[in-house]
């Protein structure tokens, strides 16, 4: 999974520190793009130099390599580097440079859709001794917001659930769906499966776990059986494909960065 970058380790507490030359420089467009070179086998970022004057913020470090988050207008890298949209990078490559950039874009997004407090309006700006904001005027402390989402394998028999997005991601998936206030995991999976599909569920189980910083996440995942006969209603304005598929039949997505695809990949195999 994207995670799985070893021997490489990502360092994700918070240090407060100046950028040094040859840190990476992790810069986004307004639309969530990141400038990257990607001509050859693996993203490469730019790098400070020590004559720049911009406005960046330490992100975390793999192994030894220190990333910063730039929240000022970037300067022109020079050939080969260009902004590439996350989906575009996941269709291509891997490894720890790809899960650098999607953490990154977590990060980021964070800090660009927090400009001023919700409690009073005032400015936010960084705080001086961890990963948050603070408000100017009031004090309000905010810190990153991360999402909880569940992944569900729904089995019945030899056959999976499968299903496709109206919309988005083209390629199969399992279903999904945010946890709201005041549920459980286990509550959000038996209603996320009911409510796109139909179906009623029992012996709910966790499998694993995975950061998802494409929509700021953490993905959740569970097995589960299905509750009596299995039929299926779909909902038609979330699904454009649901359909239970047998093991010796489950297509897996083109990459083997997600949970999704490596549950389906388990079922496939007979290892669930």
């Amino acid at each position: 999974m994207i995670q799985d970058i070893a021997p490489s380790r990502l360092y994700n507490s918070y240090i407060k520190t100046d950028i040094c030359e040859g840190d990476f420089l992790l810069c986004f467009d307004s639309e969530g793009k990141l400038l990257t070179d990607t001509s050859g086998d693996r993203i490469v970022f730019p790098r400070y130099e020590n004559e720049e004057q911009l406005s960046a913020v330490y992100a975390f470090s793999v192994d030894d390599e220190r990333y910063f988050i730039v929240l000022s207008e970037c300067r022109d890298s020079g050939a080969g580097f260009e902004y590439k949209g996350l989906r575009t990078l996941r269709d291509s490559f891997g490894g720890k440079e790809l899960f650098a950039a999607f953490t990154a874009y977590h990060l980021w997004r964070w800090y660009s859709d927090n400009h001023f407090c919700g409690r009073c309006g005032g400015k936010l700006s960084l705080h001086g001794r961890e990963r948050a904001l603070v408000c100017e005027k009031c004090g309000n402390v905010v810190y990153p917001r991360i999402n909880p989402a569940v992944i569900v394998g729904v089995i019945k028999g030899d056959s999976i659930l499968v299903t496709r997005y109206r919309s988005g991601y083209a390629h199969n998936a399992l279903v999904a769906g945010f946890t709201e206030i005041g549920e459980t995991l286990e509550e959000t999976v038996a209603r996320e499966v009911m409510e796109e599909t139909g179906v009623r569920v029992k012996n709910i189980r966790y499998y694993k776990s995975q950061p998802w910083g494409m929509a700021q996440d953490m993905l959740v995942g569970f097995y589960c059986e299905a509750d009596g006969s299995g039929e299926i209603h779909m909902d038609e304005n979330e699904l454009k494909y649901a359909e239970w598929v047998k093991r010796e039949d489950v297509v897996l997505q083109p990459s083997d960065i997600s949970l999704t695809n490596e549950m389906m990949k388990l079922f496939r195999d007979g290892n669930i």
